[in-house]
């Protein structure tokens, strides 16, 4: 039997459902969300605006927006219980102190136990709202100070980065943020994405499939790629070096962090929504090097593009985060906070038609033997 069975390790190229949200073409590196290009949505809408796109199915209404905005604004708020289980446990990774506030919702508000497509939907959204708070939250009391409280005149990106630094954000800055939000919020059958999945599968709730999305994130292999492009650009500390180092990484065939995908052979779609934000933010922060040393290691980069080693998004995000001095520690949870929407319908749409999901793995141990007893081994 084992000599005809095909095993497609990392479940590589392998459908295991249907699902109506986000199409990927990775030979074209063309991406949609609910058959809109994502260089529509980075460039004309707001992630309330794809948030509503990616739950519902369809772009919001200006009375629908308001409705949600509002629905969303309404959320922001954690039990005091959340508060305290953070400074208990402050000193742990962001992502560990994430995934236990996540866990403690399910135990403190009731509402979180019920399965079924509207709890889905109404838990949802109050998480989209709670967690960038407990990211927030998490940053200030590990550092003694107090959480800041959400301002409800702000948008959710905005309100993001005035909850985490204290400061209200320049209009540009605020921006850059929301397309940060809006490129990450979904991207198919991602490791994460599955694994939520295979927890609902189980008729587990929705705060279940969130914690093992979390979980599986916090894994370097998935979510860690921009905090490792900023540890690149840091060692590599000047624009002059840049081709130095990717001809000694190659030489030695090593990765060059921020180049290939597992799915894209052409340039990540999103990338490019990155660059820009981040030539524009660099100069607002007085530190256009960090764009500078970027675009020298894209150019030294070009020759291995025919190989399908293109850019991808993580290639911008972590030095954005580094202009807005945030520590690197906080890369994967801003990930996170950026995934919500994607992990929630994917949630949703396992739970629409739920199947147990249960692969099989190939035996390829002892053949079968007798059992010796414990006296004669």
């Amino acid at each position: 039997m084992s000599e005809n069975v095909k095993i497609n390790r990392g479940l590589k190229g392998v459908y295991f459902e249907r699902c109506g949200v986000s199409d990927i073409d990775g030979a074209k590196g063309e991406l949609s969300y609910r058959g809109y290009s994502i260089h529509d949505l980075a460039t004309r809408s707001t992630f309330e605006e794809v948030c509503y796109l990616l739950i519902f199915g369809e772009l919001p209404t200006a009375a629908d927006l308001s409705a949600f905005d509002a629905r969303l604004k309404s959320a922001r708020q954690l039990p005091e219980a959340i508060h305290e289980i953070i400074a208990a446990c402050k000193d742990g990774h962001p992502m560990d102190v994430l995934r236990t506030a996540v866990s403690a919702l399910a135990a403190l508000e009731p509402a979180s136990q019920v399965v079924g497509e509207t709890a889905f939907v109404e838990n949802g959204i109050r998480l989209i709202s709670q967690v960038p708070m407990i990211v927030a939250a998490h940053e200030a009391i590990r550092n003694g100070r107090d959480p800041v409280s959400p301002d409800p005149t702000l948008g959710h990106a905005a309100n993001w980065l005035w909850m985490l630094k204290g400061e209200k954000p320049s209009q540009d800055a605020a921006r850059l943020a929301d397309v940060d939000f809006i490129l990450h919020a979904e991207h198919g059958a991602n490791a994460s994405s599955f694994a939520a999945r295979v927890t609902v599968g189980t008729e587990a709730n929705l705060h279940g499939g969130i914690v093992t999305a979390l979980s599986t994130l916090a894994g370097p292999a998935h979510g860690g790629a921009a905090e490792d492009v900023m540890k690149m650009v840091q060692e590599i500390g000047t624009p002059e070096n840049a081709a130095a180092y990717v001809k000694t990484k190659r030489a030695a065939k090593e990765a060059v962090t921020g180049f290939g995908h597992r799915v894209y052979r052409k340039e990540d779609p999103r990338a490019r929504h990155m660059r820009e934000g981040v030539r524009k933010l660099g100069e607002e922060m007085g530190a256009p090097e960090w764009y500078e040393i970027l675009q020298a290691v894209v150019e030294a980069m070009q020759p291995y593009a025919r190989h399908g080693l293109n850019v991808n998004v993580d290639f911008y995000s972590g030095v954005i985060y580094q202009l807005h001095g945030i520590p690197m520690d906080l890369y994967v949870p801003i990930f996170a906070i950026g995934r919500m929407p994607g992990w929630i319908i994917q949630c949703i749409e396992q739970q629409r038609r739920n199947i147990l999901i249960r692969p099989l793995t190939l035996y390829d141990g002892p053949a079968p033997r007798p059992y010796v007893a414990l006296d004669d081994r």
